[in-house]
């Protein structure tokens, strides 16, 4: 069981993702935005970060650069989980540090392969 940190700004995605997550069997933390997530990152040190892009304060791209660059939370990985699905957006998204990219509407399937490959399953 991993520990994973969603960051999402809307109630119904950081609901739905808690929930497939959960009944993954692992156990979820949840930050607003980006600025909380990259405070809850440092704070909690997850195995994992779930984080959308579009989100107040800082978008997802700048919270996945700041998680990746700082040498206390570089480790853990994040996967993107957003609505933007331009291949500009993908390649952006891993440029900032991401490990994968997931567009919303979630696909079961395809989170629960990258989970369990960032977390090395």
């Amino acid at each position: 069981m991993a520990r994973i940190l969603i960051v999402d700004d809307s109630p119904s995605q950081l609901l739905g993702l808690k929930r497939l997550v959960e009944k993954l069997g692992h156990e979820t933390l949840t930050a607003e935005d980006g600025a909380a997530g990259v405070e809850a990152a440092k704070r909690e040190m997850p195995d994992l970060v779930l984080m959308d892009v579009v989100m107040p304060n800082l978008n997802g791209f700048q919270a996945t650069r700041a998680i990746s660059k700082d040498a206390a939370t570089a480790h853990i990985p994040v996967i993107l989980v957003t609505t933007k699905d331009q291949d500009t957006d993908r390649v952006w998204g891993m440029r900032q540090g991401a490990k994968a990219y997931v567009t919303k509407p979630v696909n079961e399937a395809e989170l629960t392969k990258a989970l369990n490959e960032a977390l090395g399953k």
